[in-house]
Order: C-alpha cells, then structure tokens, then sequence
C-alpha cells in the first residue's frame, strides 16, 4: 500500500530540512505555494506540514508562517550518581544546582496518579490523598523555566507536619524527612520520556512537538520505606541526561 500523499509531502520536505535546502530558522513557502509546488491539495500540504510540526521539524504560527524550528545545543545534565549537598540542602546534579524555585510551591491534596501510587507502594484501587508539592525550577537571573519537581508524599507521613508548609525550613524536605527521625535517607533514580501534558507545555514554554525527560526519584528510609517520590519533568529538546562509565574489572585492559 503506497503512501498517503500528504506523507509523501512530508518525507519530500523532511527532507530538503534536513540537507539545508530549508536551513533551521528559516521561513516556509505559503500553503498554497507549497500545494502548487508539490502537485497536492492545499488541504494535503496543510496534513503534511501538521505531520511536521507534531515531530517538532516546524513551528507554525498565524503571524510568521511557517518556520524551520532551530536545533538548540542540548545541555547536559551529568548524573554522577552522588547526591551532593550545599547551603540549601541535598540537590543530585551539580550542572543543575544553581537553579532556584521560580514561585511558590503549590501545596494539594489529591488521589496519587496510577504510576507514582505503585511507586509509593500504596494498595491498588487506593483512592486515598496523598501531599503534592509542585515546583516550578529555573534560572534565577533569566527566570527561564528549566523543570517541574513535583514531590509526591504519603497521607500517613505528611498529614500535621511541616511537609504540609511551603516553606519547610532551611535544608528543604529532605532535612526535614531526617529531623523527622527518618535518616539517613536512601535515593534510586529512574530515566523515562514522554509526550508533555498541555500544562507542562505552557509552564515549561515547550514548542509542539517536544518531548520532556522524566527522571523519578524514590527516597527511602532506613528501614525501606518510601517516604516520598519525586518526578522531574524537563525539556527534552534542551537537556540530555550524561553519566561517566567507569570499567567493571571484567573489563580490565589485558
């Protein structure tokens, strides 16, 4: 079965994206050009530039057109697999550490999503409450967003503590999780992707198509339970996600 002719379009265009033929930042021809040019329907060149866009090759506004999206220099976020510690408190990345909270916390109650409920090791079916603590992070000289931290926390920890606060005090929650009695603290980390949320979108300026990293962080106690999981969400059109890889000694040179 041959292609649709809107995705041939598309892979034409893709295409001549991709040898410069339309560099990145550059302006598209009109719809009605393209369709002329193409030998399609402008509703055909319409499907084929929507395909574009939503692979995030285009950019398409009412006031500039079409645009080439440019590719930005993606930064990278090292994780070395230390958790490290300054004045404000535990922080897991150091190309990351400078960044503050750009508001506010935003402090609910509410039913855990399926994901972090298993996480949390909560029964299944379990519409219990549990503490969310929502954090917009970024650069605090530009104020450019960078992630969404969100702290998912159990009803039966949280409820009639400082957790519930916005400001926990110096050291953040995870002092306060050790003041507590629950200390040392324990982390693991996981890596994932997925398409943005239409508030992720808009809180983390992403253009259409973008996908985000996501990276969720369980934080144990001494004696194994978890007491809070954390899940980042940042761009992955900007960051990638670095770490070192240090030799096993069945790796050794001979």
């Amino acid at each position: 079965m041959s292609n649709p002719a809107y995705r041939q379009m598309a892979a034409e265009l893709r295409t001549a994206i991709e040898n410069g033929t339309y560099p990145p930042g550059s302006t598209l021809p009109k719809i009605i050009d393209l369709a002329s040019q193409y030998g399609v329907a402008k509703q055909t060149a319409r499907e084929a530039l929507a395909e574009l866009e939503a692979e995030g090759i285009l950019n398409i506004t009412r006031r500039r057109g079409t645009i080439v999206r440019p590719r930005p220099t993606r930064k990278r976020l090292t994780r070395d697999r230390q958790v490290h510690r300054d004045e404000r408190g535990y922080y897991f990345d150091a190309s990351a550490q400078p960044w503050t909270a750009l508001e506010p916390p935003t402090i609910t109650w509410t039913p855990a999503p399926h994901d972090i409920a298993a996480l949390l090791r909560l029964p299944e079916n379990d519409n219990h409450e549990v503490l969310v603590r929502d954090r917009l992070m970024g650069d605090p000289t530009t104020k450019t967003p960078t992630q969404l931290a969100t702290s998912y926390l159990p009803a039966s920890l949280a409820r009639g503590t400082r957790l519930t606060q916005k400001d926990t005090g110096p050291g953040g929650i995870y002092d306060l999780l050790e003041q507590m009695g629950h200390t040392p603290l324990s982390w693991e980390e996981a890596v994932s992707a997925r398409m943005p949320t239409p508030t992720e979108t808009d809180r983390l300026h992403l253009l259409k198509g973008v996908p985000i990293l996501r990276i969720t962080r369980t934080t144990t106690g001494p004696d194994g339970t978890i007491l809070e999981i954390n899940d980042t969400r940042m761009s992955a059109d900007t960051f990638d996600i670095g770490y070192t890889l240090t030799r096993h000694p069945s790796a050794q040179h001979r």
